[in-house]
């Protein structure tokens, strides 16, 4: 792991025993050996994040689209995968990695979806380091599923000139005016690039505060300076909360992202001081 001293270059490397970003077979039967943690003190120690105690809470929720196994007559069935991976995990779960392992299912052979369900916790689990939470949706469950869209004021539109493409803390700031508000901003402008394959991740991003104003504009180019920044997900999540936290200072903060999904799969990271996570609802791009 290294960092660059440059005000406006982080740089954040990947563990050198990660098989990823290297080219793999792909295996239809059961492999729980596919999966691979990433620890998460790998971009906490780089925001000083070391205590024993977060100043956050929060989930990374997954949304699987494409979990298929057989069952006992060789027939396919299909479902949803939704598991919740808690922030306190030693390790966040590598996305390809977990995009392998359930390919592993497609051929292997289940009694019954609850069967499957419990061998995705156990393994899901052991990557992570603590207890995940595993929910399938079956088809016969499709139709209860709903779209939902972040509420809040767009800054998109706003009309901004763009110089850096890697975080800058620099574009955070509050209004002069000591009056406290209560906001919620939106933007689906963050983009990002995987640690490992620097494949782009898009995202949309809701942020709700309590305190003094942040300045609009300053606030959508910081999120905008993301764009060639390679870090996983759920760090790039806690970044932004860090440094909004930091050069803000607000008395309350959420940072929700919702990423659209590679590889059957979506993440997405949510981090709060007086919150509980939301309702795993899917947005368009998703």
């Amino acid at each position: 792991m290294s960092t660059d001293n440059s005000p406006n270059k982080i740089i954040i490397t990947a563990p050198d025993d990660l098989s990823l970003g290297k080219q793999v077979d792909y295996e239809f039967e059961y492999n729980p050996s596919l999966l691979q943690g990433v620890p998460r003190s790998l971009s906490r120690d780089t925001l000083n994040l070391t205590g024993a105690e977060l100043p956050f809470s929060g989930i990374d929720t997954w949304t699987g689209y494409e979990l298929s196994w057989l069952n006992l007559k060789g027939k396919p069935n299909v479902a949803i995968l939704e598991c919740h991976v808690p922030i306190t995990s030693e390790n966040l779960i590598e996305s390809k990695s977990f995009k392998l392992y359930l390919n592993s299912f497609n051929q292997t052979k289940f009694r019954s979806a609850e069967d499957v369900q419990k061998v995705l916790q156990k393994d899901l689990s052991a990557c992570a380091g603590e207890s995940v939470n595993v929910n399938l949706i079956l088809p016969k469950q499709f139709t209860e599923l709903q779209f939902k869209e972040f509420e809040g004021t767009l800054l998109d539109e706003l009309d901004v000139d763009i110089e850096t493409y890697s975080p800058t803390t620099q574009y955070l700031f509050t209004s002069k005016d000591d009056k406290k508000v209560k906001e919620t901003l939106v933007s689906h402008l963050l983009k990002s690039n995987c640690l490992i394959t620097s494949q782009p991740d898009w995202a949309s991003i809701q942020i709700k505060y309590e305190g003094k104003a942040i300045e609009h504009e300053g606030l959508l180019k910081y999120l905008i300076s993301f764009r060639q920044h390679n870090e996983f997900h759920e760090q790039c999540v806690e970044r932004i909360y860090n440094d909004i936290m930091f050069h803000c200072k607000p008395d309350k903060l959420t940072v929700c992202a919702r990423y659209t999904r590679r590889g059957g799969l979506d993440i997405n990271p949510f981090r709060s001081n007086y919150e509980a996570p939301y309702a795993n609802h899917r947005q368009a791009r998703q």
